[in-house]
């Protein structure tokens, strides 16, 4: 059972930098795939990043790409989205997700998570 809490949210203006972070409380937290998803009101939670237990392989919506970077520090059992040229469009509630992975890859579809964050508000004003 993994409890995932999320933090470092906030508002910021349009091309500004914001860092989320999930910490995990599990201590097998390299044997979890790892992905942020986000909310904006009136739409679908779409995939942002997602990372593979290893973090060797990452993948990331278009729309975030160049832009955004995911990391996790297994140590720590915490997951990271660096956040880079913020643009309005980018706001919304994000969530970090985790799931027991058997093998080394990134896992794209939120219907496969099993374990999410409480959610952190970003919002980015133009």
């Amino acid at each position: 059972q993994e409890h995932l809490v999320e933090s470092g949210g906030g508002l910021v203006q349009a091309g500004g930098s914001l860092r989320l972070s999930c910490a995990a409380s599990g201590r097998t937290f390299s044997s979890y795939a790892v992905g942020w998803f986000r909310q904006a009101p009136s739409k679908e939670r779409e995939f942002v990043a997602g990372s593979s237990r290893s973090g060797g392989s990452t993948y990331y919506a278009d729309s975030v790409k160049g832009r955004f970077t995911i990391s996790r520090d297994n140590a720590k059992s915490t997951v990271y989205l660096q956040m880079n040229s913020l643009k309005p469009e980018d706001t919304a509630v994000y969530y970090c997700a985790a799931v027991v992975s058997y093998k080394d890859y990134v896992i794209l579809t939120y219907e496969e998570y099993d374990y999410w964050g409480q959610g952190t508000q970003v919002t980015v004003s133009s």
